[in-house]
């Protein structure tokens, strides 16, 4: 079966124009898959580009050489190679991304935030609302705070709407970078829940879990992403 993702012989050097230009490589050689169904996760120290590679699969960062092939309903797309608006595209239809922080437009309420993928697929707001109501409610976020601007929430409130906005569209390929980092026992056992959920559902997810715990309780497959280190330069992630 063809994988949903493949990343195949990628190299990634960062330009230092703080310092001169100077080049850091990072990866060299990065090759790994992700099936339908699947959470595989990226393991190894901190500052080895674990978050890093993430971004690349997500579009935000470019690489040197190399392959990140996501294969889509409209056909594959490279997304090393892939333009603005195809990553877009992609973006919108076939991967989402939860990362450790939240960021949203200042004065907008939790609700229509975590509503909006649904609404940029063309689902109606009141129905995207509604599953969004959902989400935000398993999520343990208080009904009178989703009128409200997370702005104005908690670290851990910020992350569970970040986490419900990355879920409710229930995309093919769902990126996570430690989502569980933020939140107490009992909330990380709701994201551990909806993540078995979806990928039962056939959702297949690349994350990092620095949490143990999670770890072990949703990785099919781990990628030691220092076998792919290009030299002993660190970066954060």
């Amino acid at each position: 079966m063809t994988p949903l993702l493949a990343v195949n012989g990628v190299d990634k050097t960062f330009t230092m124009h703080l310092q001169g230009g100077q080049q850091l490589p990072v990866l060299r050689g990065l090759t790994f898959e992700v099936g339908r169904g699947e959470c595989v996760v990226l393991t190894g120290a901190s500052g080895v580009g674990k978050s890093s590679i993430l971004k690349m699969v997500y579009g935000n960062y470019g690489v040197d050489a190399g392959t990140i092939v996501l294969d889509r309903a409209a056909g594959p797309l490279d997304l090393a190679g892939a333009g603005p608006r195809q990553i877009l595209a992609a973006r919108r239809d076939t991967m989402g991304y939860v990362s450790q922080f939240l960021r949203a437009v200042p004065r907008v309420p939790a609700l229509q935030i975590v509503a909006e993928p649904l609404v940029a697929r063309g689902v109606s707001r009141a129905d995207a609302e509604e599953r969004a109501a959902g989400l935000l409610g398993r999520l343990n976020i208080p009904e009178r705070l989703w009128a409200l601007p997370p702005a104005t929430f908690s670290g851990g409130e910020q992350q569970r709407v970040n986490i419900a906005r990355g879920f409710i569209a229930e995309l093919p390929l769902l990126l996570l970078d430690e989502p569980t980092a933020s939140l107490d026992v009992r909330n990380g056992e709701v994201v551990v829940e909806l993540i078995r959920e979806q990928l039962a559902a056939g959702v297949g997810m690349l994350g990092i879990f620095h949490d143990l715990d999670v770890r072990d309780a949703v990785a099919n497959r781990a990628i030691d992403v220092e076998a792919f280190e290009a030299g002993p330069a660190r970066m954060a992630g």
